[in-house]
């Protein structure tokens, strides 16, 4: 038996992201002077990863955004395929993100329509984004 109060240094490490997760609080880009947190901040964390060019700005890490500039004039098909990995694995740098699921692809005259899941520590979450491949 452990003796009450003692811990694990890797049970302390979590229990302080976890805590660091749940106090993060960012502006509501939609109401200036207003923050939000928790599942809101993570819905306009997606969105805004998801309309940032990868590489492209100087302000975010190479890590930060979505590369799809060069998917334009590829079959819809392999498009559609790497749609869905590179949006996985944009997300999935955020910390707060811990999968991205059930992708669903609609085509309609060079422009790919992808919706999925966003599960996050804060819950799950349907999120969408239009492509032009042509």
């Amino acid at each position: 038996m452990l003796p009450i109060g003692f811990y694990d240094f890797a049970d302390r490490q979590l229990v302080s992201d976890i805590e660091q997760l749940t106090v993060d609080k960012t502006y509501d880009l939609n109401n200036p002077g207003r923050f939000i947190d928790g599942k809101e901040a993570v819905r306009q964390a997606v969105y805004k990863l998801l309309r940032t060019q990868r590489l492209r700005s100087p302000v975010y890490s190479a890590d930060y955004g979505l590369e799809s500039d060069d998917l334009s004039g590829k079959d819809c098909d392999y498009v559609c395929i790497e749609l869905e990995r590179r949006i996985a694995e944009a997300l999935l740098v955020d910390k707060r993100i811990v999968g991205v699921s059930g992708f669903d692809f609609v085509v309609k005259k060079g422009v790919i329509y992808v919706s999925f899941i966003v599960s996050s520590v804060f819950g799950e979450f349907n999120e969408g984004r239009e492509f032009r491949y042509v």
